[in-house]
């Protein structure tokens, strides 16, 4: 089913929540970035980390070359948490395959140009998230 002139969602409702959904400064983004700051570290928000490529990180530390991604269990297929849409299940299925195929690239692109790409799922407890982080960027320091 397609609503409005070739739409995917299969809804207005559906629509209208997608559409609503963040990039950037998530809550599990937003607490990352604020413990990681406290303890003193310095980074960029939603940063290229190279410049050529039109992908972003959510947190990327310069010097030492690390970049961080604070993924979503729905948008990245956690294979904890995520479940399939209901609607459109053919559609969710085949996007979600195509974010982790683009993710795993990114991650390659990024340590052939000298990164370390640090993941994060959004229900990782915060405590081991900044020790993960902070041990890739001092490790690289």
């Amino acid at each position: 089913m397609v609503y409005e002139s070739g739409s995917w969602a299969s809804s207005p409702a559906v629509r209208a929540s997608m559409r609503a959904n963040k990039s950037k400064d998530t809550q599990p983004e937003l607490r990352l970035r604020s413990a990681l700051h406290a303890l003193g570290y310095r980074y960029r928000v939603a940063y290229r980390p190279i410049p050529a490529l039109r992908r972003t990180a959510d947190l990327v530390f310069t010097r030492p070359k690390v970049a961080v991604f604070v993924d979503g269990c729905f948008w990245h297929g956690c294979p904890d948490h995520h479940r399939l849409a209901k609607n459109n299940r053919e559609y969710w299925k085949n996007k979600i395959q195509k974010n982790r195929k683009r993710d795993l690239e990114f991650d390659a692109r990024l340590a052939e140009a000298g990164w370390l790409s640090v993941r994060i799922w959004e229900h990782e407890d915060l405590t081991s998230a900044v020790l993960r982080v902070s041990e890739a960027v001092d490790s690289r320091q």
